[in-house]
């Protein structure tokens, strides 16, 4: 892997990801632990966000402290997956606004068709973070990131929970500005482009459709 993709090996993600792939997973664990898992890796993908120096009263005296400098925050989760993950990034983001993309795959060119496209009315002056459990052929990832850079937005950052391989190399590929954040690298795709061993169909599993 080169360093534009992180692939998180945390104790926590690895255990809370095993929970994931387990078939006997009830529906309200699952969707709970997707939303732990994204809480975990957005501290992770936030490591880098820049500081500023600040000074504010204790009950004790002065100090000299850092918040968050620059640009603000947004997410955008893929739907309908992706929406699983907006909560977890919430409990450390609460001010992050939210833009949401649904694609469709066109059943005879295969090719992402977009059927919403909703963003925040700042987009380009923020930075953003896409959400999507899993990155399979990359192909939907691929073109979410192409639409919203279309707002005009300079820095975006894709969390997946599990990617295989040759989705990776699609992002490496399509969008090398693009780093990515993962909590698995899995085998590879099968014949049906599910992830091998995978955890099946993420939305299905959080929403509870089949």
């Amino acid at each position: 892997m080169d360093d534009m993709v992180h692939v998180l090996e945390h104790p926590l993600l690895q255990h809370k990801l095993s929970i994931l792939r387990d078939e006997t997973t009830g529906v309200k664990d699952f969707r709970q632990v997707v939303g732990e898992i994204a809480t975990l890796m957005c501290y992770e993908a936030t490591r880098d966000l820049p500081l500023k120096e600040v000074t504010v009263q204790t009950p004790v005296a002065q100090a000299v402290t850092k918040k968050i400098a620059g640009k603000k925050l947004a997410i955008v989760p893929i739907l309908r997956a992706g929406l699983g993950m907006v909560d977890g990034v919430f409990a450390l983001i609460p001010s992050a606004k939210v833009g949401h993309i649904g694609l469709f795959r066109d059943p005879e060119t295969l090719a992402p068709v977009k059927y919403y496209c909703k963003m925040p009315q700042d987009i380009a002056q923020r930075d953003v973070i896409v959400l999507d459990p899993m990155l399979a052929t990359g192909g939907s990832a691929s073109a979410a990131i192409g639409f919203i850079k279309e707002y005009g937005v300079q820095h975006i950052k894709l969390m997946n929970i599990l990617a295989a391989p040759e989705g990776i190399a699609r992002i490496r590929a399509d969008h090398p500005d693009v780093e990515l954040y993962v909590a698995a690298v899995d085998q590879a795709l099968n014949d049906h482009g599910y992830i091998v061993p995978g955890l099946g169909d993420a939305g299905d599993r959080i929403f509870g459709t089949k």
